[in-house]
């Protein structure tokens, strides 16, 4: 058992010592009986006292030890204060927000900028805090703006998950359009330091100068649509639209640029069944759901009209981001294009097969015309030379005639055989002309009384002659037609009609046919056979040859090629001994009867003589010029002649006087025509009363002829209608 305690301080065993060698001391000097014991107790103590000492030495050197310890563990006090003092200074002068959690995720320090924007939660930031509550303090902050898909939970399970890594920066939307910039770090101890940074201003300058880039794009991107000559509508992925060119301005009813941005598919595809057609390759339900698709999208093309006017491709694609885009091409030009194309080629084929006809019927034609020229040679030989020998021997017996009034009808007979000739001539011309499709037609308004009257006047003494009756009902109606061919149609069916009826009578009358007139030539003749039908119309072609009639057989052939070329369809009804009926329709005149000129009153034949007047023939054919001259000086009147215009003006120059009229031949073969000599006589002279003569029967010629107002004598020159327009010139020189 030990006199003193261990657990004391060196001090106080020291002084339990001392305690116990003075309480020793003081026995041994009371109590002497005692004397060996108290030695020994001195022995003890003077032990105890250098033990004593001893361990004062020792405790002297611990005290020193100590107290050199302390002085330094004061100093190290002092240097980590002053280096905490330090760190704290200086994480404190750092412009982002410090924070270090050790390597259990322990807060162990922070400065007072980390979550200084999340005023809710920088208070409870204490060392020690955990970083899983860190988060979770972080993620309910009324501070915090999340995405609308993110929810609280959601957002620490995605911090969490990162926390683990070497290096980690993200960025923190705030309120108030703030941002932080969080960057996390492993230390080497194991250790997690984060930095905030607020890059507000940053991430707001560079939204800026996205939206600046963007709008230069969106500007960019707009003028290249408003480029191109297609319609562009595009639509993001909502279905919402977001491009819209100037072309699609205008293509819907009050839409514009401005006025469409934003809306909905649904809105394009409601103008579209409003305003457009769909071809039958898609409609606005199959389109719908083609953009509602989730999978991929393949492009689509179809075509709409608009108003039935306007033709336009349009084309649909998918884009990357699942949005799509819709060109609307105007093609209303290539399917024009197409279709004329189509028709041009229907036409072609339509061509070939009628040019196919065509020549299969010309053909025929020719084949019919080779026939018809053999016998029109013997028609030729026979109808042609008939007449004319017997002009010949009219003319030869004069020379044995005494009596004038034999005479005269000896010559009579001998006008009646050489117009014959003439009539057969002009027949053949006629034919000819129609035949080669070179006859010309003149199409104007005209009154069927001006054709009717004169042929009543010039038919009715052939149909006294044979004892029939001969009825012509007046038209007042007016009908587009050629004059003088409609005439010839007419007066030729009268003709057949009167020479091919024995007893009876001929009608002539006129019936209204919706918008032509009918014309019909009614008889009670001998009528014609349905197998003979055909027949008659060809040229030549006779039933009763050997009948007494002067017929040419060419009359019907005129006729029909007559109204196929002026388009008057033509048709026969005829019973054997019953008669027959040739009718034609022709077009009734817009123009009434009322707008057309009067005609002018036929002048009545005379025979007077013509007044001494001074007339200037311009006739480059001797023979003709020689008949001509003795013809008008016949009729009391002085004759001048010339052979050409050089010579016609060369007289005119030297006699110095005007002529009351002037007769001139149009084809002077001195190539300069009649019309032309007439100007320069009338340039150098003034008007001179004056009339073509021609055999040229020409469209060309009958409107030079009008265009200078010069009335149009066809050759051979008759007596009577030249003695009438000599009449005329003279008055018209009086006037």
């Amino acid at each position: 058992m030990s006199l003193i305690d261990p657990s004391d301080t060196l001090e106080r065993q020291n002084e339990k010592l001392l305690q116990i060698a003075q309480s020793l001391m003081r026995r041994v000097e009371q109590k002497s009986e005692h004397a060996g014991l108290a030695y020994q107790q001195f022995e003890r103590a003077a032990v105890l006292e250098t033990e004593v000492r001893e361990r004062t030495h020792d405790l002297e050197r611990a005290l020193d030890l100590l107290q050199e310890s302390n002085t330094r563990l004061e100093i190290a006090n002092k240097e980590t204060k002053t280096a905490q003092s330090n760190l704290t200074e200086a994480i404190e002068t750092i412009n982002e927000g410090f924070a270090l959690f050790d390597a259990d995720d322990g807060l162990v320090l922070s400065n007072s900028r980390f979550c200084r924007d999340l005023a809710d939660v920088s208070e409870q930031l204490v060392s020690g805090l955990s970083f899983e509550d860190y988060v979770a303090l972080i993620s309910g902050s009324q501070f915090l703006a999340l995405p609308e898909d993110q929810t609280p939970q959601d957002w620490i399970e995605h911090r969490l998950k990162h926390h683990g890594d070497e290096h980690v920066v993200f960025n923190v939307s705030l309120k108030w359009d703030r941002w932080l910039q969080v960057s996390e770090h492993r230390t080497s101890q194991g250790g997690t330091v984060i930095l905030q940074t607020d890059v507000t201003t940053i991430i707001r300058r560079e939204r800026q100068e996205r939206a600046r880039m963007r709008d230069k794009q969106a500007e960019m991107l707009q003028a290249t649509l408003d480029h191109l000559n297609q319609g562009v509508c595009i639509f993001d992925s909502a279905q919402t639209l977001v491009g819209w060119n100037t072309r699609m301005d205008g293509l819907f009813t009050a839409t514009t640029h401005k006025s469409a941005m934003g809306m909905s598919f649904d809105t394009l595809l409601r103008w579209l069944r409003d305003e457009l057609t769909f071809d039958d390759s898609l409609n606005v339900t199959q389109l719908r759901a083609w953009a509602n698709r989730t999978s991929k999208r393949d492009p689509i093309m179809f075509e709409v009209l608009r108003d039935q006017k306007q033709t336009f491709s349009v084309f649909a694609q998918e884009m990357p981001d699942k949005g799509f885009v819709i060109s609307f091409s105007d093609v209303t030009a290539e399917r024009a294009s197409a279709r004329t194309l189509f028709e041009l080629n229907e036409l072609l084929e339509q061509r070939v097969e009628d040019r196919t006809r065509e020549l299969g019927l010309a053909l025929a034609e020719a084949e019919r015309a080779n026939t018809s020229k053999s016998r029109f040679v013997a028609a030729a030989s026979h109808d042609l030379l008939q007449p004319l020998s017997a002009a010949k021997l009219f003319l030869s017996s004069l020379s044995e005639q005494t009596d004038p009034a034999t005479a005269k009808g000896i010559m009579q007979k001998a006008e009646m055989a050489l117009s014959s000739v003439e009539h057969f001539i002009a027949s053949l011309l006629d034919i000819s002309k129609l035949d080669a499709g070179k006859a010309v037609f003149d199409v104007q308004p005209l009154r069927l009384s001006e054709i009717f009257l004169p042929l009543r006047n010039e038919l009715s003494p052939l149909a006294q002659q044979k004892g029939i009756e001969l009825r012509i009902v007046d038209s007042d109606l007016t009908v587009a037609s050629d004059p003088g061919y409609l005439r010839r149609i007419i007066q030729n069916l009268m003709t057949n009609a009167i020479r091919y009826t024995d007893q009876g009578r001929v009608l002539v009358g006129v019936r209204r046919a919706g918008h032509a007139a009918r014309i019909e030539v009614w008889d009670t003749g001998r009528g014609i056979a349905h197998g003979d039908q055909q027949t008659i119309f060809r040229e030549f072609e006779r039933l009763s040859p050997t009948t007494a009639d002067t017929g040419l057989g060419l009359g019907l052939s005129i006729v029909e090629q007559a109204c196929k070329g002026l388009d008057h369809p033509l048709s026969l009804w005829s019973e054997p001994g019953l008669g027959s009926c040739f009718s034609l329709n022709v077009p009734l005149c817009e123009r009434t009867a009322q707008t057309l000129p009067t005609p002018p009153q036929t002048r009545a034949e005379t025979r007077s003589p013509l007044p001494d007047r001074l007339v200037m023939l311009v006739e480059d054919n001797p023979i003709l010029a020689q008949a001509t001259i003795e013809m008008i000086e016949g009729f009391g009147t002085t004759v001048i002649h010339a052979n050409n215009a050089e010579e016609a003006l060369g007289i005119l120059a030297e006699i110095q006087l005007v002529p009351d009229a002037m007769l001139i031949d149009y084809q002077l073969g001195t190539g300069q025509n009649g019309a032309e000599l007439y100007q320069q006589v009338t340039a150098k002279y003034g008007a001179v009363p004056t009339a073509m003569i021609s055999a040229e029967r020409t469209k060309t010629l009958r409107d030079t002829c009008k265009a200078l107002r010069l009335d149009l004598i066809p050759k051979p020159v008759e007596n009577k209608r030249l003695r009438n327009l000599l009449r005329d010139l003279f008055e018209a020189e009086v006037a």
